[in-house]
């Protein structure tokens, strides 16, 4: 085998992601109306999350950068990266999945497709809330995924996404697949690491090294929700 081009330090081919959620949003106004996910920004709290990733992530010689292009995660990236010479690029293939509309349901069964739908994301013909099937999903996050790994000309890579597709990542990094994406929680503006051995033009291997570390709360004190509860009762830590 030959060695793998930009190899992180005494690897044979290995690149490292850091994989961020954004930070805390606030997807519901305070009447209880839903702003539109694809223009809401970050919040002060999620301001701040960012502001503390930045400083976790200082040492970190980042040689790329990628978010999915919507602004609370394109907002996050800027601020990680605050004060370096490193442009954030836009891969929309990493944009979070699509809900159907849920408006009509009762809010039992609205409750079960929106916070609970990744529990049957591996059943055939699943979907969430109504909208974009998680099998296609999947398929979507895990090719992007393959194609950054794939490309040329970096070690460390700082990419920031969503609560779902992150999932997707990490059932991917994890070769469990959609079967396992229910358990990889995804709190605001948390980080994974996950690294990937690149050989002859392909990944043999998958690595996770962190999962959901959250600095501004490492200990996830008063953090009982899931991520999903959170957004859909209105609630945040």
């Amino acid at each position: 085998m030959t060695r793998g081009a930009s190899g992180l330090p005494g690897t044979n081919g290995r690149r490292r992601v850091y994989l961020m959620r954004h930070g805390e949003v606030a997807y519901f106004r305070a009447d209880g109306r839903a702003v539109n996910p694809d223009k809401v920004s970050l919040t002060e709290a999620g301001r701040m999350q960012a502001s503390v990733m930045a400083d976790a992530l200082a040492a970190i010689a980042f040689d790329r950068a990628a978010c999915s292009g919507l602004p609370r995660a394109r907002e996050t990236a800027e601020l990680v990266l605050s004060g370096r010479d490193l442009s954030v690029e836009e891969l929309a293939d990493f944009r979070e999945i699509k809900p159907g509309s849920i408006r009509n349901l009762p809010a039992n069964r609205a409750e079960a497709e929106f916070v609970y739908g990744l529990e049957r994301a591996a059943e055939p013909g699943a979907r969430f809330a109504e909208g974009e099937p998680y099998a296609a999903f999947y398929a979507r996050i895990s090719e992007a995924f393959e194609d950054l790994l794939l490309s040329p000309g970096w070690s460390r890579l700082l990419l920031v996404a969503h609560d779902g597709t992150n999932r997707m990542i990490l059932g991917w990094a994890c070769q469990g697949g959609l079967a396992a994406v229910p358990a990889f929680e995804q709190d605001p503006g948390c980080l994974n690491i996950v690294d990937a051995d690149v050989i002859d033009g392909r990944i043999v291997r998958r690595l996770i090294k962190a999962l959901n570390l959250t600095p501004s709360n490492i200990a996830k004190h008063g953090n009982y929700l899931t991520s999903m509860e959170q957004v859909f009762f209105g609630r945040r830590r």
